[in-house]
């Protein structure tokens, strides 16, 4: 009963440890500078987090399955472009704007899990890192390498759903909570869900059961695409503009959110609560360094070292598993 109760506390401080790390955090960074501790700093970060919170929700579907999409930066990018240039040409239709960014991450999503399992490339860090070079260039010629601006264009629809806020409140963050609910019934619930869940922790297993790996592959980079879609439409009403080089922290910030989170790079592992968490520590994180005066460098320093570190449990959270799992068995 003791070795029982030992377990169950020591299992409920992992679930907790990315949640007590952020209010830790937050208490850290409210004694060091006075304007993080204010409602519209906190709704700011919100803010910043939406899109991450989108694109992590992907990368979080390819992680449990044991795979990785290091395309998601560019391809939320180019989903932007396209509602860019379709502004640019004079199509000015929000609904349009929007639904030809879903299709574009859709696509982009889709177009990678045929590389992995229709091509057999050997990793799918090899077809993906193709796919993000691709993007990222089909992104700059459709643009000629320029932002475009979206300010008084009539498109308010799609600004809206960036910058708009409801007493403060940003309504892209309430999309993102309606977005995470979607995914955590489906990830839960469904029966895809649970053979999603099934071919990243026992891949054996799965074949036994009949599911058929590629299919399942497909529709997940797929929904990653989507997603990116999804982050692109905040991303465009967040910052008014698209432009083609914006998303170079995308890919790194969607992977440390989902490991800070509880995923695994070894698969069957990971929540989209855990993932929210994890996005909303990164968020914190770029926030205080901005309050705190820090240049742009050293964020990318610290980013550097929190996914070292992220990795790192990671690893060795993997590791006492196996041994735990080892001494249960004698």
């Amino acid at each position: 009963m003791i070795k029982m109760k030992q377990f169950t506390i020591k299992g409920l401080l992992s679930k907790l440890g990315p949640l007590i790390g952020l209010l830790v955090l937050c208490v850290i960074l409210s004694l060091t500078t006075e304007q993080f501790l204010s409602y519209s700093n906190f709704m700011n970060i919100l803010k910043q987090a939406s899109i991450n919170c989108f694109i992590s929700a992907g990368m979080l579907i390819v992680l449990i399955t044991a795979d990785i999409d290091l395309s998601v930066g560019s391809n939320c990018v180019l989903a932007a472009c396209v509602m860019g240039v379709m502004m640019k040409n004079g199509i000015k239709n929000s609904i349009l704007m929007m639904a030809a960014a879903l299709v574009t991450g859709l696509i982009c999503g889709y177009i990678n899990g045929v590389l992995l399992t229709k091509l057999r490339l050997p990793h799918p860090f090899v077809s993906t890192l193709g796919m993000k070079n691709v993007t990222l260039g089909l992104a700059l010629i459709i643009t000629a390498s320029t932002p475009i601006g979206f300010q008084n264009q009539g498109v308010d629809m799609v600004l809206a759903l960036g910058a708009k806020t409801i007493n403060g409140f940003p309504v892209s963050f309430i999309f993102v909570i309606i977005a995470f609910i979607i995914m955590h019934i489906f990830l839960s619930r469904s029966a895809l869900g649970r053979e999603i869940y099934c071919i990243g922790g026992n891949p054996e297993a799965a074949r036994l059961s009949g599911i058929n790996s590629g299919r399942v592959l497909r529709i997940v980079y797929a929904l990653s695409g989507l997603l990116t879609g999804f982050a692109a439409i905040i991303l465009v009403g967040r910052v008014s503009s698209a432009n083609a080089t914006a998303g170079t922290t995308y890919d790194t910030d969607a992977i440390a959110a989902c490991i800070i989170g509880g995923a695994s790079f070894m698969g069957g592992k990971g929540t989209m609560s855990g993932t929210m968490v994890g996005a909303l520590l990164i968020a914190v994180i770029r926030n205080g360094l901005n309050l705190l005066g820090a240049q742009s460098d050293l964020q990318y320093v610290v980013i550097g070292l929190v996914i070292i570190i992220a990795v790192f449990i990671d690893v060795t959270r993997e590791a006492m598993e196996k041994r735990a799992q080892r001494l249960a068995t004698k």
